[in-house]
């Protein structure tokens, strides 16, 4: 490894700790090369989740993802490969045969956080989820393989809506505050959610129960991971770590008296490390499927 490997290594370790937390902790549980890897991933992953924050209108953002796809297209040795989050994933790409039109799909769903239109359909939502959240998953569970197909596609979908939408239900403050919306207009239109009630953050007994009904798709795909997560053998198990906290995240979402619009579902750090901690524990204790 070179010096600028190991300074684009760092870089992208430090980006995934201020601005992912939960992933960073789970790289604690991967080895290296792989734990290297899986940070280049997680900072790419950052570099696109946080256009919106970062541009001031639509149009910057469209030309920073246009320098992105053209990044992850250039030739071996372009000068692109001095940026030290460009430079690690190209070469993590390379080495592990990664699919490039993944990072393409999922740079193409980010657009959708660009723009104030709301999410059309739950189907929809899903479909966004499965290209940024469930694909990140995925990417992690090749890497952790070792480059080859670790048989996890299906469980890695679940997995990434049901930790997509917590995440989504957790940030409504925030995006209601920025007029972005994420809760699928069908369901809002289902429950007779007017959104401009909750824009200005005003929580109604119909918005209530639509947060309700989101969440419980969420654990349906969480329920579906748990039935499918026998197919991930130890090794690949940090890729689905941060999954572990869906559930308590849920439960606080779901408390009677929760305001969705003001209140705020978090663990501390100290538990969210020790549930991952728990996870891979018990992880590590499962029997494969077909061993014995």
């Amino acid at each position: 490894m070179t010096a600028d490997d190991t300074a684009g290594g760092d870089h992208c370790l430090a980006l995934v700790r201020q601005h992912d937390f939960d992933r960073y902790l789970s790289l604690l549980y991967a080895g290296e090369p792989a734990r290297s890897a899986l940070a280049a991933l997680y900072a790419f992953n950052m570099e696109i989740a946080r256009a919106r924050e970062i541009v001031s209108d639509p149009m910057p953002g469209e030309i920073r993802f246009q320098w992105w796809r053209d990044a992850l297209d250039a030739p071996p040795g372009s000068d692109v490969d001095q940026h030290p989050v460009a430079g690690r994933i190209r070469a993590v790409i390379a080495a592990y045969a990664l699919p490039l039109s993944a990072f393409h799909d999922l740079i193409d769903a980010r657009v959708f956080d660009l723009y104030d239109d709301p999410m059309p359909s739950v189907r929809d939502l899903e479909g966004y989820a499965g290209e940024t959240s469930s694909a990140l998953i995925q990417l992690a569970a090749i890497i952790l393989a070792g480059g080859k197909d670790p048989g996890t596609a299906e469980v890695a979908g679940h997995a990434g809506v049901a930790y997509a939408i917590t995440g989504l239900l957790r940030a409504l403050p925030w995006h209601a505050r920025r007029r972005q919306l994420y809760l699928p207009a069908d369901l809002l239109d289902a429950h007779g959610v007017d959104p401009e009630d909750m824009f200005a953050a005003k929580c109604t007994p119909e918005l209530k129960e639509a947060v309700a009904t989101l969440a419980g798709i969420a654990r349906e795909h969480l329920a579906r991971t748990r039935a499918g997560i026998g197919c991930v053998s130890r090794e690949i198990v940090p890729a689905f770590l941060p999954v572990c906290l869906v559930e308590p995240l849920l439960a606080r979402i779901e408390r009677p008296g929760f305001d969705p619009l003001s209140d705020r579902a978090e663990l501390s750090a100290l538990r969210r490390n020790w549930m991952l901690w728990r996870a891979s524990r018990k992880a590590g204790r499962r029997v494969p499927p077909g061993a014995g």
